[in-house]
């Protein structure tokens, strides 16, 4: 099965993939009447991109769920690389509201 691998390129490959699955998710239930081009022009068009950082920020939860999971079952090496990509997605919405 997939999810029994232990590598860290799984781990970054599923670190990225999450935290837009999350997004996603927050379109669905946050702005389920427009489409996503219209949400995703309204994210990126928000003067202080506070709802972009918010659905960021809440995506980042799917990663947080991933590296519980990966590091309980003691796949190590794909729980660094969901940790690694949880940072550095961390990063960028530091500076989005820090400096936007």
């Amino acid at each position: 099965m997939i999810f029994k691998k232990d590598n860290l390129w799984f781990g970054l490959t599923m670190g990225m993939i999450a935290p837009i699955v999350g997004i996603l998710i927050f379109k669905l239930f946050k702005f389920s009447i427009f489409s996503i081009k219209e949400t995703f022009q309204f994210l990126l068009l928000e003067p202080g991109f506070r709802t972009l950082s918010a659905a960021l920020s809440i995506s980042l939860l799917l990663n947080a769920g991933l590296f519980t999971i990966y590091i309980n079952t003691y796949r190590d090496e794909t729980a660094k690389g969901i940790f690694f990509t949880t940072l550095f997605y961390g990063l960028i919405i530091l500076s989005i509201k820090t400096f936007l």
